[in-house]
């Protein structure tokens, strides 16, 4: 029965900046804005992301992710150190791994492998987008 070992989620405790933050899974109210924040950078999400390459290219939305995964000011979640920044954000995706890799990676690999042949036929000209 391991699904049970996990029920309810214990929180993850992690210490930043100062601050000790309990991190649990995202709640249902929060899928809307973590959705929103999560799509621009969902395609470079793997296993274990590169936080730093994952922050140059697609900064404002790895902070808003953030501030919504640990339910913290996005004012502070700006004031941190970069090294304070990327151990919180492997403790928020261990935390969410399921989430992440289990739900978001497979939606946006399903939604571009439907898109690429209607793209493909668009690009040749030989398909228009319906009125």
């Amino acid at each position: 029965m391991p699904d049970f070992e996990t029920f309810p989620p214990v929180p993850k405790v992690v210490t930043v900046a100062g601050t000790a933050l309990e991190l649990t899974p995202i709640r249902l109210g929060e899928l809307p804005r973590l959705l929103a924040a999560v799509r621009p950078l969902a395609a470079d999400l793997s296993a274990e992301p590169d936080w730093l390459d994952l922050l140059a290219r697609h900064g404002e939305a790895v902070l808003e992710l953030l501030a919504i995964t640990t339910r913290r000011e996005r004012a502070w979640i700006n004031d941190l150190s970069l090294e304070d920044a990327v151990q919180l954000a492997a403790a928020v995706f261990e935390v969410n791994a399921d989430f992440f890799v289990g739900r978001v990676v497979p939606a946006i690999q399903g939604a571009a492998q439907h898109l690429a042949p209607i793209l493909e036929q668009m690009q040749a000209g030989t398909r228009r987008l319906p009125a």
